[in-house]
């Protein structure tokens, strides 16, 4: 193993903190210079993650795994690792943060500085989230990575910024403060390891599962979000600028299905099947209830957010469903929904930065005024709705079939969730780009630019990739998945995943 080998986690984690901190020194003055540094920072950082997948072993188990010495007195460990489905993420992370980055040169042109070190402080936060093995330094990422997306719904935000960041940042918060005593509890029940594999290997009882269960649940329902912890998250989109969007709708919302996965599940065995029942009923009813509120939204990225809140409903479903093709298309959803809905949230802002209005009633005809926007619009709406050769279909697909095995109420009622989704994200598409042509500011309103079209084309792209190509990403799923299964049956063989 090479020395990049053994330590490229450290590498593409702390990578765009030390580009942050340089960037900190250059001069205020230089907007646009300082802006271009940052994005090529980010763009440098994608294709140094790339080393992870071109040298990724797939064996099943941890990869690239570095441990240190950190805390000694506490036995708190540098602890890295990715498999194959932290690896899914921490390119998703590298890739859609220069995109959101390139798509803000021109929206963002206050406090520039400030803005892209934020960016790079999250991007820096949200790789160690999905790389930490050590559970004290995965809090420490979790906790990390809220501040700058504070600063970036709270500065540049739009009018109720400042409502919609502090809301954010209690609601996080709040569920983290129990997740922090849960993971206290265990380090102390195993030996005073806060190691992810010692844990692993913790017998609990019945009693103390559910009680830390819920404590890490809470932190991680929060995040997804799952129904009824959804309600700073409108907020949050509505009031955050494009980029901050794209990266929250893109990035921040699948850790707490990772947590989930890597964390809750496999912990707490037990305490997951007894509380299994309620948790797809959750998921089910936030399908249907994020479909039918984003039907009578009037606002372009409040009807996206509540979308969000119907599609992630899918993810858990299929996740908590505890059957192998479930968890896979729920987490291949969970990424093809980072692709599709970060791609709508930066369409949006393309064109509410001509118009400053997201108002869907103020818009007609734009297919005959931005025919190339109104086309890459369409791609992005038939990802999100599940067309077949999208990605989006291969994730519903999966994720329904495999739910239908263990919960078949569950799936079909789960099902009606894509059919409304069509029937909203059609009815924007059909208000918005046919009929009478309409905007905010007249008929003389400029098409994508050439900036706009290069940062759309990789997530279109994906899109297709992803839904022609699935298994070259779901093979490198497939092993830990299994794995993740298998650990949770050795606790509790009355779950018998089959």
């Amino acid at each position: 193993m090479t020395w990049i080998d053994q330590h490229i986690l450290t590498l593409v984690t702390f990578f765009p903190m030390v580009a942050a901190a340089l960037i900190c020194v250059l001069p205020s003055d230089k907007p646009k210079i300082i802006h271009r540094i940052g994005f090529v920072a980010a763009l440098f950082e994608f294709f140094l993650s790339l080393h992870l997948y071109f040298h990724f072993g797939n064996t099943g188990s941890f990869e690239f795994m570095e441990l240190k010495p950190w805390v000694s007195f506490w036995n708190i460990q540098y602890l890295m690792g990715i498999d194959g489905v932290s690896l899914w993420l921490v390119l998703l992370t590298t890739l859609l943060t220069p995109i959101a980055m390139a798509a803000s040169f021109t929206s963002v042109s206050e406090k520039v500085k400030g803005f892209v070190v934020s960016m790079l402080l999250l991007e820096c936060g949200m790789v160690g989230v999905f790389c930490a093995l050590d559970m004290f330094l995965f809090y420490v990422f979790w906790e990390v990575m809220l501040v700058p997306m504070y600063f970036l719904i709270g500065i540049w935000g739009g009018k109720r910024r400042v409502y919609a960041a502090v809301k954010f940042f209690i609601y996080t918060m709040s569920g983290s403060v129990l997740m922090l005593l849960a993971i206290l509890y265990l380090y102390f029940m195993a030996g005073k390891s806060f190691s992810l594999l010692d844990l692993y290997e913790v017998n609990l009882s019945y009693s103390v599962q559910i009680y830390l269960f819920l404590a890490f649940a809470l932190a991680f329902a929060i995040k997804v979000p799952l129904f009824p912890f959804h309600t700073w998250l409108p907020d949050a989109h509505v009031e955050a600028p494009t980029a901050g969007s794209i990266i929250l709708a893109g990035v921040l919302l699948k850790m707490g299905t990772y947590g989930f996965f890597r964390f809750a599940m496999p912990l707490f065995p037990q305490a997951l099947l007894v509380c299994q029942p309620y948790l797809i009923a959750l998921s089910v009813i936030g399908i249907v209830y994020g479909a039918l509120v984003a039907m009578v939204q009037t606002d372009m990225k409040k009807l996206i957010a509540y979308s969000s809140v119907s599609h992630l409903g899918v993810v858990m479903l299929g996740v908590f469903a505890l059957e192998p093709t479930a968890v896979m298309g729920g987490l291949y959803q969970m990424l093809n929904h980072g692709i599709s809905t970060g791609m709508l949230f930066l369409l949006v802002g393309v064109v509410y930065e001509r118009t400053h209005s997201r108002d869907i009633a103020a818009y007609g005809g734009l297919a005959k005024l931005m025919p190339w926007y109104a086309v890459f619009f369409l791609i992005a709406t038939l990802s999100s709705i599940g067309l077949p050769t999208t990605n989006g279909f291969v994730g519903e697909f999966l994720t329904l079939v495999g739910s239908f095995q263990t919960q078949p109420v569950a799936a079909i009622i789960g099902a009606t969730g894509v059919i409304l989704s069509a029937v909203y994200m059609l009815w924007l598409v059909e208000r918005v780009f046919f009929g009478e042509a309409k905007t905010p500011i007249g008929l003389k309103i400029p098409d994508l630019n050439l900036r706009e079209v290069l940062v759309l084309v990789p997530l279109v792209v994906f899109i297709f990739w992803m839904g022609l190509k699935p298994n070259f990403f779901l093979q490198k799923m497939e092993r830990p998945i299994a794995q993740m299964l298998l650990q949770m049956e050795s606790k509790n063989p009355e779950v018998g995943f089959k």
